[in-house]
């Protein structure tokens, strides 16, 4: 049904996979631009085989599951994924979410100036343009499509207070209902990646009762 939605909105390449066995060789044959991802499957689960996409590729995933409880979607999102739908699910919202994902991750807006650029956050340095962490340790890690909304909104905002529902709106589209929990566990991980302590950040703050703020970032030279 999902490749019938896709296919009469103009998707031509979608390879589908009955388990999570034939979804880990259709994953490394077909490299596929987004995957879409069930939590039950016949020999496994969703949460596991989306830890070991994640080892091998940041490709954007959006979880399309019956579960609709908020333990199971916030350790989806937890996990990396990009958005979380619950069956039953409009087809077109299926579809405009998907079109998001595609857009921010491949296609995001040039903003122009020094938007979109490199910058340090201590001897962290972050490269907007290709989305990717290097730490001063040699750890090298990719920001998924929301991580990367969110930190570009941030680093726009550098030093000022961004709140949480622009930042909901930023990477999601949408007001803040529903997004508040989802919006931590998103920052939680962005804090592993950007943040020596991500258990005490210096630089990804949160303001309690209005958001968040990006303090102590330094354009590179």
């Amino acid at each position: 049904m999902v490749k019938t939605i896709l296919q009469k909105e103009g998707f031509r390449q979608i390879i589908t996979a009955a388990d999570c066995s034939q979804s880990r060789q259709s994953f490394k044959e077909e490299k596929p631009d987004c995957v879409i991802l069930d939590v039950s499957l016949p020999d496994g689960d969703g949460f596991t085989l989306l830890r070991e996409l994640r080892t091998e590729s940041p490709v954007p995933v959006l979880f399309l599951s019956a579960r609709d409880e908020d333990q199971a979607r916030l350790l989806g999102l937890g996990l990396g994924a990009d958005d979380y739908i619950t069956k039953p699910f409009l087809p077109l919202e299926l579809v405009l979410r998907i079109k998001a994902i595609l857009s921010r991750t491949y296609f995001p807006l040039d903003k122009g100036g020094d938007n979109r650029s490199r910058f340090y956050l201590g001897e962290t340095e972050i490269d907007l343009d290709s989305g990717v962490v290097m730490r001063a340790d040699g750890e090298q890690y990719t920001l998924t499509a929301k991580e990367f909304a969110l930190l570009e909104k941030l680093h726009e905002n550098a030093g000022k207070i961004v709140t949480i529902d622009s930042l909901c709106h930023t990477a999601w589209g949408e007001n803040i209902y529903r997004y508040e929990n989802t919006l931590m566990v998103h920052m939680r991980r962005l804090r592993e990646k950007v943040e020596p302590d991500p258990s005490a950040p210096r630089y990804l703050l949160t303001v309690r009762g209005l958001g968040y703020k990006l303090d102590g970032a330094k354009d590179s030279k």
